[in-house]
């Protein structure tokens, strides 16, 4: 725990994972050939050697041929077959969502090790809930995987446009009390931070940065949550 940067367990199968998401990832969007996403022999073009642009380059899913089966390279008669079915869109997803989710590990095992609470762990929780929703949960559901998020900027509007008009989701009250969560989350974040960094404490003197006062496990208060009330009491009241 004192390296700068801490990799512990987790980090042994997350380091691996997401480099390999990253690399495929990058070379799929340069350069993958067309991939037959609805199956019906009509290749779209995603890549930005074939035409695209950074706003509308993507790495397009995997066909509708291959439904919700693992496609893996070594399942396709050749690479050339692989690339046509959309075979890095599943490599991608599958180690990228492997990837997340040991760094979520590895916010926990890192906590543990310094004595903190869990709760970094716990609301990191729910980006990789939304990114697991989109790219396995939903497809899944679907039946297959050409159903996922396409992993470019347009691909996503695109994905969004058809998904409110399949399902309606913005009607959905599940739907609408996570739209509330995030930005009141946003919002009690900025917030909570903002009264903290500005009432806390000197313990150090002019020359030196406030934040050198607190000393990592400290029972004294870092802050003056009376200040800080007070201050936020006569905003809102």
């Amino acid at each position: 725990t004192e390296n700068r940067l801490y990799i512990g367990w987790f980090g042994c199968l997350m380091i691996p994972t997401l480099l390999t998401a990253a690399s495929c990832y990058i070379i799929a969007f340069i350069a993958a050939p067309p991939v037959d996403i609805d199956g019906i022999r009509e290749p779209v073009a995603g890549s930005l050697l074939y035409g695209n642009n950074i706003i509308s380059g993507a790495v397009i899913p995997s066909s509708n041929a291959i439904g919700i089966h693992f496609y893996p390279i070594w399942e396709a008669a050749s690479v050339e077959e692989w690339l046509y079915n959309g075979g890095p869109y599943q490599l991608i997803v599958f180690h990228f969502l492997l990837g997340v989710a040991t760094y979520m590990g590895r916010e926990w095992e890192l906590s543990y090790r310094l004595g903190m609470r869990p709760w970094i762990f716990v609301a990191f929780s729910a980006p990789v809930a939304a990114a697991s929703a989109v790219f396995l949960v939903y497809p899944i559901g679907q039946g297959s995987f050409s159903d996922g998020m396409p992993l470019g900027i347009s691909g996503t509007f695109n994905f969004m446009i058809v998904f409110q008009a399949e399902h309606n989701i913005l009607m959905h009250p599940f739907h609408m009390a996570g739209v509330a969560g995030v930005f009141g989350g946003s919002l009690f974040s900025a917030m909570h931070g903002s009264l903290v960094t500005s009432s806390l404490i000197r313990e150090t003197s002019e020359v030196e940065s406030v934040n050198y006062g607190y000393k990592f496990g400290q029972e004294e208060e870092t802050y003056n949550i009376v200040a800080a009330h007070g201050y936020f009491g006569r905003l809102i009241f």
